[in-house]
């Protein structure tokens, strides 16, 4: 099966890293490695890496996970050590922008007018992205009481627009 099977990224494929010298055996979902990601879990001293012989960048859901919890073990600016904060990790849910097509991808950067050299490929496409939509301030409390309205009163962005007259 190829990546762009009907089973999505990484389907048929097995985890391209390799573990205490031994490639992973799991079966690829739709995460992907990157330098970053292998940058950010050297610093940590966490001893998986990129298998050279590998094809692709697909990772197992352990791995995605594992790599998610090291990451997330970082503290807040501005937290105490000693344990008594009530926010000392962060909780932010990971956004896998993997997901998305390259043309959305681009059409975020294009939106969003960040500066980068022509002719990326995806994975650092995502990773630009990843950078900047990580440093979006999102006030909760307004986005989930939009949200909930929204559920209630059945309504999706094209409803919104007929409603207010613009066909």
């Amino acid at each position: 099966a190829s990546a762009g099977s009907a089973g999505g990224p990484g389907a048929g494929q097995m985890c391209c890293l390799r573990e205490e010298g031994e490639r992973c055996g799991r079966a690829a979902g739709n995460a992907s490695f990157s330098k970053r990601i292998q940058k950010s879990i050297s610093q940590k001293k966490v001893k998986i890496e990129l298998d050279k012989s590998a094809r692709h960048l697909y990772i197992c859901d352990f791995h995605k996970n594992l790599i998610q919890s090291v990451r997330n073990r970082r503290k807040r600016k501005g937290s105490d050590d000693d344990g008594d904060s009530p926010v000392q990790d962060i909780d932010t849910p990971e956004v896998d922008l993997y997901q998305l097509q390259v043309n959305t991808l681009r059409r975020y950067k294009r939106h969003f007018k960040l500066q980068t050299r022509p002719g990326l490929n995806k994975a650092q496409l995502v990773e630009i992205i990843g950078c900047h939509f990580r440093t979006i301030p999102v006030n909760e409390k307004d986005t989930l009481t939009y949200f909930i309205y929204s559920v209630k009163n059945d309504k999706n962005k094209a409803d919104l627009k007929m409603d207010s007259g613009l066909h």
